[in-house]
């Protein structure tokens, strides 16, 4: 049930991706209404982990779970029956918010359902590939919804997953220990205005919104080092283990959506598939739905460091083979590498993050793997989509020639950074922590 409701957190991201244009024509909606409803969720959700995390430690994992799933649902359907863009943008945000509450409650139940260490690291192997679960069902039922149904399936869906999953953890999910802990509320205020704001700045391109958010984190992060009673305890970023997978999150999350964003792209303006078979061309990530259960084996047997160094050079490998499409035409093999290695990735990184995490300090942990999982993203965007866009514009082909050569060159681009962090995680986990 917990994994049921990861997916549609996730799914609930990508499930508006094609049917785009349609929301576009019926209320009228102009290009910068149109990116502010597409990150509108992604703001929120982003915005709001931290704190998330923090009030599953303070008030209780299960009752922060039910309450944003209960959010959520009255959110999607809000957005499904919307009469005009200002309701459909509101429930976007309010979308966005009851995921924050419910994803780290979420994975700190999850830990608290698996005591036995063994169990819960092969629990939270298969947690880590249900983002990538969920963005690539999102991804593909967007495509489906565009072609057979109204968008407001888009938003109805949600609703359905988030009703049924507090119908089924009201009688399935067991209390969880609370603090008794204050909230730390200048921290609260600073975290959020800080990650909304660069996620914001990162979106729209606006250099001085992203730095007064870097601004603001900084000050956050110096409440966080005097306050007694931190909304992120800092010890858990001290960790040196955690911090790298951490990295690793950011950045596989960051290729995971340049990936999908930049071969749909591709997909339709080069090669002319329509939106269902766009959609359908990205099926071979599903893979990263049997990875979870093999990543758990392959953690016991070879340990966190060589799962984590396989996954991160298989990412490098697929990079370098997607980033061949200008030359070959093809990406088939790339999608089929690709989840292999996210999922080996995610897996390791978050038994790796949860590590040594005690049981007051779990939604905390959860809400900052999950805000990695979303900020890499709309850092990875901002960044990949303007160096393919100068790659274009320097390439002396000229139309789907230059655009094919710019999306290549960005996503060529992020081999060398996978080669990076493997190097890093190989000198931050030593044979004691594998074991």
């Amino acid at each position: 049930m917990l994994g049921g409701a990861q997916v549609a957190l996730v799914a609930a991201i990508t499930l508006m991706t094609v049917p785009l244009p349609s929301i576009q024509r019926e209320f009228g909606l102009g290009q910068g209404d149109l990116a502010l409803l597409t990150s509108a969720y992604g703001l929120t959700f982003g915005g709001l982990l931290l704190l998330g995390g923090r009030l599953a430690d303070r008030l209780g994992a299960r009752e922060m779970f039910l309450a944003g799933m209960v959010l959520l649902a009255l959110a999607s359907a809000a957005g499904g029956l919307a009469p005009d863009r200002a309701v459909l943008l509101a429930a976007r945000f309010a979308q966005g918010a009851g995921a924050a509450m419910a994803a780290p409650a979420a994975v700190a139940l999850v830990t608290r359902l698996h005591p036995d260490e063994r169990e819960r690291q092969d629990a939270l192997a298969v947690w880590g590939t249900l983002s990538v679960t969920g963005a690539v069902g999102g991804s593909l039922l967007s495509g489906l919804v565009a072609a057979v149904a109204s968008w407001r399936w888009s938003f109805l869906l949600p609703a359905a997953v988030g009703v049924a999953a507090v119908a089924a953890g009201a009688f399935l999910l067991p209390a969880a220990p609370r603090t008794a802990a204050r909230l730390d509320v200048p921290g609260a205020l600073l975290a959020t205005a800080g990650l909304v704001a660069v996620t914001y700045g990162l979106v729209e391109g606006s250099a001085a919104v992203a730095g007064a958010g870097l601004l603001l984190t900084a000050g956050f992060v110096v409440v966080q080092a005097r306050t007694s009673r931190p909304l992120l305890p800092l010890r858990l970023l001290a960790h040196r283990g955690r911090g790298v997978a951490l990295v690793v999150v950011f950045l596989t999350a960051a290729a995971s959506a340049t990936v999908t964003f930049l071969l749909s792209l591709y997909l339709q303006q080069v090669r002319g598939l329509s939106p269902i078979s766009t959609s359908a061309a990205f099926l071979p990530f599903l893979l990263v739905v049997v990875m979870g259960p093999i990543s758990g084996r392959l953690l016991r047997r070879l340990g966190v460091r060589r799962v984590l160094v396989a996954g991160l050079l298989l990412a490098a490998v697929a990079m370098l083979l997607v980033g061949r499409i200008a030359a070959t035409g093809t990406v088939l093999a790339g999608l089929l590498v690709f989840p292999v290695a996210s999922g080996l990735a995610f897996s390791a990184a978050t038994v790796a993050a949860f590590d040594g995490v005690s049981a007051e300090d779990s939604g905390a942990a959860g809400g900052l793997v999950n805000t990695a999982m979303e900020v890499g993203p709309t850092a990875g965007l901002a960044v990949l989509v303007a160096l393919a866009a100068a790659r274009a514009d320097a390439v002396d082909a000229g139309g789907a020639q230059a655009v094919a050569e710019g999306y290549g060159f960005a996503l060529t681009a992020m081999a060398p950074v996978f080669l990076l962090v493997a190097a890093m995680v190989a000198v931050a986990f030593n044979q004691s922590r594998e074991r």
